[in-house]
């Protein structure tokens, strides 16, 4: 897979960066458990009632929604689905994505599709791993 990214700043976009991520998963806890644990992020509210948890790295905040039990649910295939393909966030540098990396493939709630590689080029690497509730996250480390 050949991948170039430049990010480029723009005035003439109608809006300016993400605000959030909403992510509907089949256990709330386990994926909230996943965020915090795993990764770092904060806690930073929730709605009990919907139920829907709210977690943050300081940077990108996710909505994590509990699936309804009543309906049935089919596993993302990223060949077919429509939608979110895939989660990425930015890890600060290589020695991070490695121990992140290491770190992660220890857990039992997490898949590795494949560990830290070259990502291009570019000098950038990543890794793609499937985590609590099923959700495709991949890691990259800038060039």
């Amino acid at each position: 897979m050949s991948t170039s990214t430049t990010m480029t700043t723009t005035t003439s976009a109608a809006t300016c960066g993400i605000h959030h991520v909403g992510l509907t998963v089949p256990a709330l806890a386990a994926a909230r458990d996943f965020f915090v644990d795993a990764l770092g992020f904060a806690e930073v509210g929730g709605v009990v009632d919907y139920p829907a948890t709210f977690v943050s790295d300081g940077a990108v905040m996710l909505t994590l929604w509990q699936a309804r039990d009543d309906e049935p649910r089919v596993a993302f295939d990223r060949h077919h689905n429509i939608g979110l393909h895939h989660l990425a966030l930015r890890v600060a540098d290589a020695a991070s994505l490695d121990a992140l990396g290491t770190r992660l493939a220890a857990r039992g709630d997490v898949v590795i599709e494949f560990p830290p590689q070259p990502l291009g080029s570019g000098g950038a690497r990543h890794m793609m791993c499937r985590v609590a509730g099923g959700i495709r996250l991949e890691l990259t480390q800038p060039a």
